[in-house]
């Protein structure tokens, strides 16, 4: 018994734009799309998301935002690298140079970090 995270629902002003972000962009495979295209699941390794018809707030600032989206990765340079090669813009970090946050077509923030570097 106990509960445990599912899934995380992400809102969006299009699921369907923001699928092409997640997919070409952050790495994330489409599953299933419902709804007329307006409810899309995405997943990358065991996380899974739901993009979802929504309005979401764009604070300006990685600190002032009311939650985000942590990635690990066990190379931060070459994946910082890859992203920037698939569009991506960084925006910053979180205080340190190899905490580095960005945000989603919709104003959605993120951040990179190697654990390990922590």
């Amino acid at each position: 018994m106990g509960t445990r995270v599912g899934h995380l629902e992400i809102f969006v002003t299009d699921p369907s734009r923001a699928k092409e972000f997640y997919r070409n962009v952050l790495g994330f495979e489409i599953g299933d799309i419902q709804h007329e295209g307006k409810v899309v699941w995405m997943t990358k390794g065991e996380l899974t998301i739901l993009l979802r018809p929504g309005s979401p707030a764009a604070p300006a600032t990685y600190q002032e935002s009311t939650v985000a989206i942590v990635l690990y990765t066990d190379d931060l340079d070459a994946e910082m690298k890859d992203l920037k090669n698939r569009g991506l813009v960084f925006k910053g970090t979180d205080g340190s140079d190899r905490c580095l946050t960005f945000t989603d077509p919709d104003g959605n923030w993120f951040q990179l970090v190697n654990p390990e570097e922590q």
